[in-house]
């Protein structure tokens, strides 16, 4: 992993179609702007969770006794 320090403002280049500028640094955060082609897809990584990341539920049955 790359780790950079940046002033807002400032921006980071990934290959020829993509820049990441630090738009404003908070207490807590940092907010980023992206320029990338429309085609490629740019998502937050907790939108990213798969079904098999998630804990598995136990297995119920239906059978009833009589």
């Amino acid at each position: 992993m790359l780790v950079l320090s940046r002033k807002p403002g400032e921006k980071i280049r990934i290959g020829d179609e993509v820049t990441v500028t630090i738009v404003r640094i908070g207490p807590n955060t940092v907010r980023l702007g992206i320029d990338a082609p429309r085609d490629m897809n740019i998502v937050r990584e907790e939108l990213c969770i798969t079904i098999t990341d998630q804990p598995e539920e136990p297995a119920t049955t239906n059978a009833q006794s009589h």
